[in-house]
This record gives structure tokens, C-alpha cells and sequence, in this order.
């Protein structure tokens, strides 16, 4: 797999999303979730994901690919075994855990977003912000807020600041978006 389309060539990126794999309570979630899949098919981005049909991870991944988008899905063999994943992929990565997991989306992505999700969203993009901080990944990472749904994160992460268990230019690394349009924005201004 060549991912020279991404890296950012003529404004094209690959776009790592961490996202939860149920819709939850709030229709607001989908619906960002499906405009945003319809943003990056339309831009000719490219998803990279988690390889699930289910919950907002579908709903991004079912808009990339009805708007002509790719769609890179890695899974791990221990998911894979106890719940298969999407078949119509552009390509699929099975990786043997989930460290591995973590490890490759991580390696082909430019951008990393963080929507709302569980345990497994708020340990993935922990992770990238830990290697953002010591300059391991040195790409653009987001927190998308929408609802408010990571204000408790973002008190932490001032808290942190404050304690003085972070320095500001590592907090910076993070950015806080509370809108999808102010979200696209960013993104758009990245290009």
C-alpha cells in the first residue's frame, strides 16, 4: 500500500479518527459523524479507522466510501476473531493485538481526531497526545468537544498545566474544538 496520496500532496491527508463504535444517547453525534465522513469522501481525504460497521465508526466510514472516499480500517486479530469487520474496505489492516492497533494507525495518519466515544477513544488519543508531548508524532491532534462531551478532558488538561505536570507548549499540541464547522476550519487550514 503506497500512502503517498496522503502526507498532505496537494492539500490530501490522511485522517485518523478515534471514535466510539455505539452511537450513543444524542442523534447530534451521528449526524457529525456522517457529515464528517462526507467532508473527507467529498475532499478526497482518506479515513483512517478502526475497521468497525458499527456506531459512529460505521456512520463515519459508510459516508468516506458513499462520497468516493478511502477508507483504511485496521483491526485487531482478537476483535476480528470475536466480531469480523467491514469486508468492502478500500484496504484492511489485521494486526496481531491491539497495541499494534494503535501503533499503525497512528503510523498512517497526518491528522489524529478524537470524536466522542468510551474507554477504548479516550486511551487511543491519549496515547498520540503522550507521543505529541515528547515529539514522536508531530502531527496535528483534536479533540472534538462537540456537546461539550470532553469539557471534563479539558479541565484536566488545565489542571495538569496548572500543577505544573505539563508545560503550556505541550498543551498546545492539543486542540479543544467545540463546533463541526470550526472543526472543518481547522482541518481546511492544516491543508
Amino acid at each position: 500500500m503506497d500512502f503517498t496520496e496522503g502526507n498532505m500532496k496537494g492539500g490530501i491527508m490522511n485522517i485518523t479518527v478515534y471514535c466510539g463504535s455505539n452511537f450513543g444517547h444524542n442523534p447530534i453525534y451521528r449526524e457529525a459523524a456522517e457529515k464528517f465522513g462526507e467532508w473527507i469522501g467529498e475532499k478526497g481525504h482518506s479515513l483512517v479507522y478502526g475497521a468497525s460497521g458499527k456506531g459512529l465508526m460505521g456512520a463515519i466510514s459508510d459516508n468516506v466510501l458513499k462520497h468516493n472516499g478511502k477508507v483504511y480500517g485496521v483491526f485487531a486479530e482478537v476483535l476480528y476473531k470475536r466480531e469480523g469487520c467491514r469486508e468492502d474496505l478500500t484496504e484492511t489492516f489485521i494486526v496481531p493485538s491491539i497495541r499494534e492497533r494503535k501503533k499503525k494507525m497512528i503510523e498512517l495518519g497526518e491528522v489524529f481526531i478524537a470524536f466522542p466515544g468510551g474507554p477504548g477513544t479516550i486511551e487511543e488519543i491519549s496515547e498520540v497526545i503522550s507521543l505529541a508531548r515528547i515529539n514522536v508524532v508531530k502531527e496535528k491532534c483534536i479533540i472534538f468537544n462537540l456537546n461539550g462531551f470532553y469539557d471534563p478532558l479539558k479541565i484536566l488538561a488545565q489542571k495538569m498545566l496548572e500543577e505544573g505536570f505539563v508545560k503550556r507548549e505541550e498543551v498546545l499540541n492539543v486542540k479543544f474544538i467545540d463546533t463541526f464547522e470550526e472543526l472543518i476550519s481547522y482541518i481546511e487550514a492544516i491543508e
